[in-house]
């Protein structure tokens, strides 16, 4: 029975293409403060960052995020991968080193078999592993849908801290992972195609970039989820008072990613991206197909840093506030 189930039918949404769109989640959050609590905030609501940070002393700083979402791919033990790499992602995104996680899981018990969801947790349990970080318990829920992902604490130095505020005018912008996962990600939900290097690209770990990042003094940067590469690019103009350039001819795509999206495989949290990010968008030569890649709704994307960094690719620069927080070139 297991091997005829299809984890994808049960998803509305794949992966982090289900999340709450951007223009939605940022009215439901407004005016919401933080807690006060015993140790500084140092990062929290403010600008929409990865993970929230707390001072504990001068050379540390508690990183602590969650992220969970609906099947992005049938195969239990990748999804298990995948949701685990993109909840450690937003600790690596911050400059931080994860330590221990827990376990978030809703599970249609009476509709699935046990014996998947012991694959995504033994999936989310091995890139824990290899991330170094204690994978420790966690919660389930008898849900009406499968759901699964990691809360995860790290550890941060607080002058190594990567935000989206802090860019300055004139740095490169460089990106860690090819685009497209989304597409094809769709194209895998509509006809069971599977893509591999789109599996191989969401389980890698954002772990070697961070390293890098931080070596590089990188003080800037996020990483590229459900938001697309333009939706964080904006978040992140925003949150600097800047603009993003952005060279589309630089920008490394997935094999198939645009095959994908010439062929209608485009899902509605990308269309929602690029509805909210249009009005500040400077589109110049793109067109509607460059523009759905650029919003494409990644699931565990790469990292997304001002700087030139081993291993990324450099797709634009940092340039003084203009009319549009984001510019195509």
């Amino acid at each position: 029975m297991t091997e005829r189930l299809r984890l994808t039918d049960y998803a509305r949404g794949g992966g982090c293409a289900c999340k709450i769109p951007p223009g939605e989640l940022e009215t439901m959050v407004a005016g919401l403060a933080p807690a006060v609590g015993a140790a500084e905030l140092l990062v929290g609501l403010e600008h929409g960052d990865d993970a929230a940070v707390v001072r504990l002393d001068e050379r540390t700083g508690l990183v602590s995020t969650a992220d969970f979402f609906t099947p992005v791919v049938d195969d239990p033990y990748d999804w298990g991968r995948i949701a685990a790499a993109n909840a450690l992602s937003d600790v690596y995104a911050m400059g931080g080193t994860p330590l221990v996680a827990l376990n978030l899981l809703c599970w249609p018990r009476e509709v699935l078999p046990l014996e998947l969801a012991r694959e995504v947790l033994r999936g989310g349990q091995d890139v824990a592993r290899e991330a170094g970080c204690h994978l420790a318990g966690g919660h389930s829920v008898d849900d009406d849908g499968p759901k699964y992902g990691l809360a995860v604490t790290g550890v941060v130095r607080p002058d190594e801290l990567i935000t989206l505020d802090a860019g300055r005018a004139g740095l490169p912008l460089s990106l860690t992972k090819p685009l497209g996962v989304g597409v094809l990600n769709t194209r895998h939900k509509r006809t069971g195609e599977r893509f591999d290097a789109a599996v191989a690209t969401m389980t890698t770990l954002n772990r070697d970039a961070a390293r890098a990042a931080v070596a590089a003094g990188v003080r800037c940067g996020t990483d590229v989820t459900g938001f697309g590469l333009l939706g964080h690019a904006a978040k992140l103009a925003r949150a600097s008072r800047l603009t993003v350039a952005i060279d589309i001819a630089r920008v490394p795509y997935l094999p198939g990613a645009r095959e994908a999206v010439r062929d209608g495989y485009v899902s509605g949290g990308t269309r929602r991206n690029l509805d909210w990010v249009s009005p500040w968008t400077d589109a110049g030569p793109a067109d509607e197909a460059e523009r759905l890649l650029l919003a494409d709704a990644q699931t565990s994307g790469g990292l997304l840093v001002a700087a030139e960094v081993p291993g990324g690719t450099v797709i634009g620069e940092l340039l003084p506030r203009g009319e549009h927080l984001v510019v195509l070139r």
